[in-house]
């Protein structure tokens, strides 16, 4: 074996952040991407809220992806915060990419965030998602009229519900990405607290169970995680809404509601985690939940004056 032979290959490593207006199919790539569900994907808009890393190893490089909250028109305190973080999170990644759904095109909060988007110094890079669905000659109409809008180092097309094209992005990605050491272990997919990642699974099931009655305001905290002897764990949830009419429908009739939330919860939870789960899930009326700094801090978001 020669000197040269001895020397391991260098590693590369970086932040990449997804933004995109809601629903643009964010959460969906970053889950396509690490290969495992890090992010909660619902028909809702909005449904992530805070900064969630995702970390993919491709080849010599570790990606470590950033699912920012969608990027619109806020107009709440809550909707502030969450454009707030998604901004700050492309100004502190080494590459930006920005996702667009080709269904959609370029209209409405995309149009606004191509707008913005010069602003932002770091590289950008320009995703099209769901082109399965669109013709190849409006694709490449739709990624000219962004192109002449936004100087893009390249441009991507993929399906980030089949995996088209992602291929091609994770080899350039590892490629641009600068030279040095890995920022996590090579087993970690996120840097999500397992607390957090199991309230986040919770909520998304309230959404997925309830989207059409129950505004996206519920919040969900995991209170009690207990470890127990023979190697489960118990966990406590807090469920909290803002009005009390908004409780009885989490709740449902004689509690069938949240019993199956909590069923699909718990069983979720026990495959990521590998081992059985008692869940617990509580529900709770705090009236203006949204104007509480605490629950801003549990979220991970700066809570905006």
């Amino acid at each position: 074996m020669s000197a040269a032979d001895e020397i391991p290959p260098e590693t590369r490593s970086g932040f990449v952040a997804l933004i995109g207006a809601p629903n643009a199919g964010k959460s969906t790539l970053l889950n396509r991407l690490v290969g495992a569900k890090v992010s909660i994907v619902t028909h809702k808009v909005q449904t992530t809220r805070a900064l969630i890393r995702g970390i993919a190893t491709h080849g010599r490089c570790q990606i470590v992806f950033v699912d920012t909250p969608g990027i619109f028109k806020p107009r709440r305190r809550l909707d502030r915060a969450m454009v707030t973080t998604a901004w700050g999170g492309a100004k502190d990644a080494d590459i930006v990419a920005l996702l667009i759904d080709a269904e959609r095109g370029i209209r409405g909060d995309a149009e606004a965030i191509l707008d913005n988007l010069g602003e932002v110094r770091q590289p950008k890079i320009m995703i099209l998602n769901k082109v399965d669905r669109i013709k190849r000659e409006n694709l490449l109409v739709l990624a000219a009229e962004a192109n002449e809008r936004i100087s893009f180092e390249r441009t991507f097309m993929i399906s980030a519900l089949t995996g088209d094209g992602c291929a091609d992005l994770l080899d350039y990605l590892a490629e641009a990405l600068p030279e040095g050491p890995w920022f996590y272990p090579e087993d970690q997919i996120s840097d999500l607290p397992m607390r957090q990642l199991a309230a986040e699974v919770t909520r998304e099931k309230i959404y997925l169970r309830l989207h059409q009655e129950l505004p996206y305001s519920a919040h969900v905290e995991t209170e009690k995680w207990e470890e127990k002897k023979d190697g489960s764990v118990r966990i406590e949830q807090v469920i909290y809404v803002e009005r009390e009419s908004q409780k009885k429908i989490v709740l449902g009739h004689k509690g069938a509601t949240i019993r199956d939330i909590g069923k699909a919860a718990r069983e979720e939870v026990a495959q990521i985690l590998e081992q059985k789960v008692h869940l617990f899930l509580f529900v709770k009326v705090r009236e203006n939940w949204s104007d509480d700094p605490e629950r801003y801090r549990e979220m991970g978001l700066e809570f905006p004056g």
